[in-house]
């Protein structure tokens, strides 16, 4: 093995178009993600990160190690660590949350007059969506007694979904966060060089972490009977087939009469699917 700075000076070599065609055929076909000849640059530069942690000087390197028998079983996660893209906030689309409150949960007690109320956040990267979606379910249960929930998030990526179990926060990510929700539901650091928040014990309780690749043949490791699966903006980087595939699988884990939320840049036209459109990216299963 090289030394790790022989290894770093060493590295001065470009992703070749061919390496490129290999790496995202490779990557597709293992997670969905598409990734077209516009992004050979992005994922040169993510993966130089690896190339590094490996003391490997040359993608070619990388290359052989990744599609060797030995090489992929223990690279393939760390590698689509580094690949996936994780983008989230408190609060993001915050209609889909107004739509909950206001339409969703009152419909459940309706019908079901309490009981336990069960959520995915499937691609929920750092933990910000089913974290607000606890405060806003944990806010719901404080004025109706018979009402409890629990929530599942998931996520490709196993070091963000790391971050999301230790659930701590620099403190400019919650200022979106309304004030009398931070009062209850966040901790302070002490250390007010680093100021950060971390995400309540009550919260914490009530959401569990696990991965998931959406290229899973089923997902039969998720719960039956959701009432909710929230799923926004992680389709973008699926090509159409591979949108309707995933949505197709992500509807057998919903209950009749359950939704799934989309973000507000992906759409379900002329998808084959047992969904009802409700209100823009806000479906019922049929």
């Amino acid at each position: 093995m090289l030394e790790p700075t022989t290894a770093a000076n060493s590295f001065n070599q470009e992703l070749t178009d061919h390496e490129f065609n290999q790496l995202s055929a490779f990557i597709y076909n293992e997670s969905g993600i598409k990734l077209p000849p516009v992004k050979r640059i992005m994922l040169q530069c993510r993966l130089q990160k690896r190339l590094r942690e490996l003391q490997m000087s040359s993608f070619r390197e990388y290359c052989d190690y990744l599609f060797s028998h030995s090489g992929g079983d223990a690279e393939i996660v760390s590698m689509l660590d580094v690949v996936s893209t994780n983008k989230t906030d408190f609060f993001r689309e915050p209609t889909h949350f107004d739509f909950i409150s206001n339409t969703m949960l009152p419909e459940f007690m309706e019908g079901s007059r309490g009981g336990s109320f069960s959520a995915w956040s499937a691609g929920c990267s750092s933990g910000e969506e089913p974290y607000t979606l606890a405060f806003v379910l944990n806010e719901f249960m404080l004025t109706h007694p018979t009402f409890s929930y629990t929530i599942l998030a998931t996520d490709l990526s196993t070091k963000i979904l790391q971050q999301a179990v230790t659930a701590i926060y620099p403190e400019e990510r919650v200022t979106v966060v309304p004030m009398h929700l931070r009062q209850k539901y966040l901790l302070r650091s002490k250390d007010r060089q680093n100021p950060t928040v971390r995400i309540a014990p009550l919260i914490r309780q009530h959401v569990s972490f696990a991965r998931l690749n959406f290229m899973d043949s089923t997902y039969s490791s998720v719960p039956a009977d959701l009432h909710l699966v929230m799923c926004r903006n992680v389709l973008i980087y699926f090509d159409r087939a591979t949108q309707e595939k995933v949505i197709n699988k992500l509807c057998t884990r919903i209950r009749p009469n359950g939704y799934l939320m989309l973000g507000h840049s992906e759409s379900i036209l002329n998808m084959n699917l047992p969904l009802q459109q409700i209100k823009p990216t806000i479906y019922r299963k049929v």
